[in-house]
């Protein structure tokens, strides 16, 4: 569709759509539901052949287009990633259906008996960038959660989004559901992203899941509520009383075993008691390795940092690297440049871990272990719309769960207020 004057009435219309696919959501049973799952992974995997096909369409453009090797990676699939996809749909399905759970039970002394249960939200909007594997993802986790939700996919990723979201409505027929339950806006016209910005009468809360540029644009100009995912300025700091062995492994699969990702590692902390012991033994590591680090006077890099490189998501084989005196300096630093996603010490000190925990604010904070862990699917959430950096409902991983809202249920016996 390339009728720019048509996409005002084609969102209204996807809007009104999916509020009332909502509606049917939000009461279908959890079998239903995880019927609708189980199909829609049985239809990924047969049409496995023509996602690939669509796939190849995408990384045509997306090379034409002048994409880095870090964001082709994102965009690429094959059918290892497409049994990764199958098998988060298969993951989704087995787990607990949210919906209805009881969260809390109390009797006041008026008698009165309330419940604090879960509720979906409603449609959720998600607008995200190259990563087409997002689309099976969100659908399932919105779908999981009794919602309904309207996918706004990257340009690069158009006809592999297209190809699996065909197979997710395959799982909502296949299970009795309305199939406008999830929709995928069909134009790649950025003209569609404001209309789902300023859409409060059909849509209830926005997701975005991309670079800098896209939340940016989304946090600007929403008049729905943002679950914020920021860029991940993921940090890993090695203190002095870290393991050399664990530092080495933890700091290289942070940074190499996928650059483009928002769980990479950004920048190496090293503390000086540290280097006084071992040197620029992960200096040499990760350029063995390939990255090019882009180091401080006092270690050892490829090239000399620039002030910017320090707060600046790569997605790709490059690293700044600073010494830091002590863990309240990196601390410091983490406030100053992080994004608040995801930052990591190494250490044997259960003392400056504590403090590390304790001070820091990220939505995840990890010890002796990857930031490449930031991922729903590593938490057991089979699979996760993004990683909320915000404040405020959801934090961290947003998976089934998260996707919920709550009400209270209220029973009394004649009970009158005096």
């Amino acid at each position: 569709m390339n009728d720019h004057d048509a996409i005002g009435p084609m969102m209204v219309q996807i809007g009104a759509d999916a509020r009332a696919a909502a509606a049917v959501l939000a009461t279908a049973s959890a079998d239903a539901k995880t019927q609708a799952l189980n199909a829609a992974a049985d239809a990924v995997w047969d049409q496995r052949a023509t996602i690939i096909a669509a796939n190849k369409q995408d990384l045509e453009f997306g090379a034409n287009k002048g994409l880095s090797p870090a964001m082709m990676d994102r965009l690429m699939l094959d059918e290892a990633r497409i049994k990764g996809m199958v098998d988060g749909l298969r993951a989704v399905a087995a787990q607990d259906d949210p919906v209805g759970a009881v969260t809390d039970e109390w009797t006041q002394p008026s008698g009165l008996n309330i419940k604090r249960v879960r509720t979906p939200i409603g449609v959720i909007g998600v607008i995200y960038e190259s990563r087409p594997n997002v689309t099976a993802d969100a659908g399932a986790l919105c779908l999981k959660s009794g919602n309904a939700v309207i996918l706004r996919g990257g340009s690069e990723s158009f006809h592999s989004s297209q190809a699996i979201q065909a197979c997710l409505q395959t799982g909502l027929r296949a299970a009795g559901l309305p199939e406008t339950a999830i929709q995928l806006v069909p134009t790649r016209d950025r003209a569609a992203v404001s209309a789902m910005l300023q859409a409060t009468d059909h849509i209830d809360v926005i997701v975005p899941r991309g670079g800098k540029g896209l939340v940016g644009l989304v946090q600007r100009e929403a008049r729905v509520p943002v679950f914020a995912h920021l860029e991940g300025i993921c940090h890993v700091y090695v203190d002095g009383d870290a393991d050399l062995d664990k530092a080495k492994a933890v700091i290289v699969n942070a940074k190499t075993r996928r650059t483009g990702i928002c769980g990479s590692a950004e920048t190496l902390l090293v503390d000086k008691a540290f280097h006084a012991k071992h040197g620029d033994i992960l200096s040499d590591a990760l350029m063995n390795a390939g990255v090019e680090v882009r180091a401080d006077p006092g270690l050892k890099g490829s090239v000399a940092a620039k002030p910017d490189d320090f707060g600046h998501e790569f997605l790709d084989m490059i690293i700044a690297a600073k010494v830091v005196d002590g863990v309240d300096e990196a601390i410091d630093h983490i406030r100053k440049y992080g994004s608040n996603h995801t930052d990591a010490i190494v250490t044997e000190n259960d003392a400056i871990a504590d403090q590390f925990f304790h001070q820091l604010d990220s939505a995840i904070l990890m010890r002796n272990a990857s930031t490449q862990f930031a991922d729903g699917g590593e938490f057991g959430m089979g699979a996760e719309i993004g990683i909320a950096t915000g404040k405020l409902h959801a934090r961290g991983p947003v998976g089934a769960v998260q996707l919920t809202s709550f009400k209270y249920l209220v029973t009394g016996d004649g009970t009158i207020r005096p």
